[in-house]
């Protein structure tokens, strides 16, 4: 099986991490700078590539913007929970999603993720946005070096990883702790809701503890991305003032 991929730049990182395993990439014939610039990439990595009219890759991209590439990278290899339990030492900080269901959200989570350093991700298959082809180009490609990792329940998710020692912090805007105020120190869990809905009541009250990020009271709340990259960045900062 094969995944579509669209979009220069989610293009470029599906090349740069599958380089000749990719089934194929179609290039705009005729394309500017840019697109001749991802066909050489592709080329040089070993991919096979394909000149074809814009109308094919409209039509083959399903409505997804594809800025004149597309690609057919093999699907994504997701890990199994105890995987990461097993490698827990290493992964320092998690994120685990709930129910986040908009997939340019849910791209923006993984991108902010993986440039923060976040060692994984991990949300329910129910009620979350699919890995599709737009949030593969939300992710602007950081899908592809992502350590992802979806659950039956998240719910059984954090009882697991509790068990393990991992302490989970749930980012809720009612809480009395401000994220700069939570230690540090083990293994950690960083838990996000969607925009609006939060954190399911469940989930809430399954975290070790709940923090807010420091709001001026203008604004209420932030959007899951905006909000995980913003306690992802004080978190790992303190872990590793270096």
């Amino acid at each position: 099986m094969s995944r579509l991929v669209t979009g220069l730049q989610p293009v470029r990182e599906a090349i740069r991490v599958h380089g000749e395993r990719l089934e194929r990439v179609l290039v705009e014939e005729r394309g500017g700078p840019q697109i001749e610039a991802v066909a050489r990439f592709a080329t040089d990595r070993g991919a096979t590539v394909v000149r074809v009219p814009r109308g094919e890759l409209d039509s083959r991209s399903k409505g997804a913007r594809h800025q004149g590439a597309i690609a057919y990278a093999p699907d994504l290899a997701l890990v199994e929970l105890e995987d990461l339990i097993a490698d827990l030492a290493r992964l320092r900080v998690i994120v685990a999603l709930d129910e986040i269901e908009d997939p340019q959200n849910f791209g923006a989570v993984i991108r902010s993720s993986v440039a923060l350093g976040a060692g994984a991700i991990v949300w329910p298959e129910h009620h979350s946005a699919p890995l599709s082809p737009a949030t593969f180009r939300a992710s602007a490609g950081a899908v592809e070096h992502a350590k992802l990792c979806r659950v039956s329940s998240l719910g059984s998710a954090l009882e697991r990883l509790h068990a393990a020692g991992v302490r989970s912090i749930g980012l809720d805007a009612n809480a009395d702790k401000v994220i700069a105020d939570v230690p540090v120190d083990g293994p950690l869990l960083l838990v996000v809701g969607a925009e609006g809905k939060g954190l399911r009541k469940p989930i809430k009250r399954a975290c070790s503890e709940l923090a807010r990020l420091p709001m001026s009271g203008a604004i209420d709340s932030l959007n899951a991305s905006v909000a995980a990259g913003i306690a992802l960045y004080d978190l790992i900062r303190r872990q590793d003032p270096a």
